[in-house]
């Protein structure tokens, strides 16, 4: 494809390689800002990993992300293409809510990581993608091939995964803006003093337990969930949630903090408050639970190829299904 530039200085040879000019007249800028900036379609994050791998460099040198720009360098970044398949597939059953030439829209099990990583090198959402598509999206990286968002290993529900370069850009935009719809259901402990609420402080990794997070972290980031009660149980109450951010363990966190943690959440504070409950029925479901009550409903966002509106809905899972069925039978028995 031959060579393209626009008044931004921006020269794109091919859907792989784009080649960034900075001019003189550029104020000062760390090189991951100044990429992201210019290149609408790479969210920050897919900056960062291209960086890191090496994938970008500065008048032919790699450099690191916080390397500060002072005009007339040129910054080649090359976006890896579609990962295909490898001998890391393996063949894990998938609940596909929807699939298309773009993309593909799954209701992901409690159990299963949707990436590997640290300590989990199988079994994951990935995996059994690679033995199902042909090929992914490369933007993500290596390890994580077409993951346009995540959820916590144990947390249940929808997810999309982008099948190619352009699904993973739109996809990714959308979340960068905040225009995705992403509703949770959530069992927690308490009962809220209002029906409705929105919890707003910055998270970040937990000062002293660096595998938590945490609401009051110095260098957070600006988290929003926003939340109405469904079902008032007692000692327990259903919660629907509204995702205006999308942080790690953000809803986790915010609940915790606000006094309400998920029912068997192992990390904030949901087993503590497990011996407070008196009905030995409920005690031993929620125990059954092994993990947090916590469930991604549903999913809506634009098409990035047709334009079209799209929403999907999974069903609760059975294991809160089960605590959600006593406490209502409970409660019409009453």
């Amino acid at each position: 494809m031959p060579g393209r530039a626009d008044g931004a200085g921006v020269v794109l040879k091919s859907v792989e390689r784009i080649e960034l000019n900075c001019t003189l007249e550029d104020p000062p800028e760390r090189l991951d800002a100044f990429i992201a900036a210019r290149v609408p379609d790479l969210t920050r994050s897919a900056v960062h990993r291209l960086i890191e791998s090496k994938r970008v460099t500065v008048d032919g040198e790699t450099a690191k992300p916080s390397l500060k720009l002072k005009g007339g360098e040129r910054i080649a970044v090359e976006i890896p293409p579609p990962i295909p398949a490898t001998p890391s597939a393996e063949e894990i059953p998938l609940d596909i809510l929807y699939e298309d030439g773009d993309l593909i829209v799954l209701n992901k099990p409690s159990g299963m990581s949707v990436h590997p990583g640290a300590g989990t090198h199988g079994g994951t959402v990935v995996n059994a993608l690679l033995a199902h598509c042909d090929d992914l999206s490369g933007i993500g990286g290596e390890m994580r091939p077409g993951i346009v968002h995540r959820i916590d290993k144990d947390t249940t529900g929808v997810i999309v995964v982008a099948k190619n370069d352009r699904s993973h850009q739109g996809l990714s935009h959308q979340f960068k803006e905040h225009t995705i719809k992403r509703v949770y259901l959530a069992l927690v402990f308490g009962s809220p003093r209002t029906d409705t609420g929105r919890i707003e402080s910055p998270i970040g990794r937990h000062p002293v337990d660096r595998k938590k997070m945490s609401g009051s972290a110095r260098r957070g980031k600006h988290a929003v969930t926003h939340w109405k009660v469904i079902d008032r149980f007692g000692p327990v109450s259903v919660l629907e949630l509204r995702l205006e951010t999308g942080r790690t363990h953000q809803i986790r966190v915010h609940l915790s903090e606000a006094g309400f943690p998920l029912l068997g959440d192992p990390v904030y504070g949901g087993t503590g408050r497990l011996s407070g409950v008196k009905d030995t029925k409920l005690r031993s479901l929620i125990r059954d639970l092994g993990r947090q009550a916590l469930h991604a409903r549903l999913l809506g966002f634009v098409h990035p190829r047709t334009g079209d509106y799209l929403e999907f809905s999974a069903p609760v899972p059975e294991d809160m299904q089960r605590v959600l069925d006593y406490l209502r039978s409970r409660a019409e028995v009453s």
